[in-house]
């Protein structure tokens, strides 16, 4: 999941980006208010994460919301608040979160949350064709390819990338929205790195999943094609 976390510096926003991360997802933190709502409408996200700790307020994140929810391209919504009254998490709702939490709450659910969102809502990203091969998904929970009785098991950036190009199954993805969402905490990637996971993945499906391959699309990108 291409996640959007917001935040200033905070020991809870480091603690929701690694957490995110430990848990496959691909996360772009920014800390600043105008980069957020620039990010949320220039490039998809699944879900967009709004912490308001100090300096923040629940008052400006009231305020703010609005704003963002305008600009998001249909991705989730998510305030996560401090201990926040009833009334509070009420008014973040109305103020255009599709989800509000204060603390404590469970990371756990907060995941599931994302999850059940994601799934009543239009596809964020130009393409997702899943009608395809319906059998080829990714387990987060086992970071492994799955295809009917087929498992493989593959690091956290093949992981990433297969994300990405499963998104736009038999159709080209462009280099640069690969390193996007490979390498979200990176300004500068080098390509020899992503030509370097791409080759590992090639092996893996070559030895396990010989109906899946990745393709390079030239001076363009990669696509991921399926048979059968």
């Amino acid at each position: 999941m291409r996640i959007l976390l917001v935040s200033p510096p905070h020991a809870e926003a480091a603690y929701l980006h690694k957490a995110f991360q430990e848990s496959a997802h691909s996360v772009q933190r920014v800390d600043d208010r105008r980069d957020a709502g620039f990010l949320a409408s220039q490039e998809p996200f699944d879900a967009i994460v709004v912490v308001a700790v100090k300096p923040w307020s629940c008052a400006v994140l009231l305020e703010w919301l609005p704003e963002l929810a305008a600009v998001r391209n249909r991705a989730a919504l998510i305030a996560i608040l401090g201990p926040a009254t009833a009334q509070e998490r009420v008014s973040a709702l109305r103020a255009g979160a599709d989800a509000c939490f204060g603390q404590p709450y469970s990371f756990i659910e907060l995941q599931e949350r994302m999850q059940a969102l994601q799934r009543t809502a239009l596809p964020t990203f130009t393409t997702i064709e899943r009608t395809t091969r319906p059998s080829l998904q990714l387990d987060a929970l086992t970071r492994e390819l799955v295809d009917g009785n087929h498992r493989v098991a593959v690091t956290k950036r093949e992981y990433l990338l297969l994300e990405c190009l499963m998104r736009q199954l038999n159709a080209p993805v462009p280099r640069e929205t690969l390193i996007r969402y490979g390498w979200p905490d990176k300004e500068d990637v080098d390509p020899a790195s992503v030509n370097l996971v791409v080759s590992r993945l090639r092996r893996k499906l070559e030895q396990h999943l010989p109906d899946a391959q990745i393709e390079t699309v030239s001076r363009y990108g990669y696509q991921l094609a399926v048979s059968g």
